[in-house]
């Protein structure tokens, strides 16, 4: 009789990993988040130097992906195309920001061809 028993908690268990795998609600978004990146969920602290695509979540802002095209002492310049294919592009200086749909990407220093970028969601 104990092995019934036995068999019926591993059961269970692979019902309640299986559910949590499946996405009902047992895991937490931020671990669904950092299998995207760092930056997915449009908040994130990042260092980049050009090229670079930093990867966010196409469905929240429009595009799946910023691109940093230049980065200099004077400007860091960056670029997305939206999923209905329309191109944004902005430009700042260290200090500044770009606001591309409803993200904000500010460039809060550049060091040699590094700028250090903070992501921040609008809405």
């Amino acid at each position: 009789m104990s092995t019934g028993k036995h068999w019926r908690g591993g059961a269970v268990g692979v019902t309640l990993t299986l559910a949590g795998t499946l996405g009902f609600g047992l895991t937490a978004p931020e671990a669904y988040a950092a299998g995207h990146g760092p930056c997915y969920d449009g908040r994130c602290k990042i260092t980049v130097s050009e090229p670079a695509s930093i990867k966010v979540n196409s469905h929240r802002f429009g595009f799946g992906k910023v691109r940093i095209t230049h980065v200099s002492s004077r400007s860091v310049k960056m670029s997305a195309t939206t999923t209905g294919g329309a191109r944004l592009s902005g430009s700042t200086s260290p200090g500044g920001t770009v606001r591309l749909n409803n993200l904000k990407i500010a460039v809060k220093s550049v060091t040699g061809h590094k700028a250090k970028l903070v992501l921040t969601p609008t809405s």
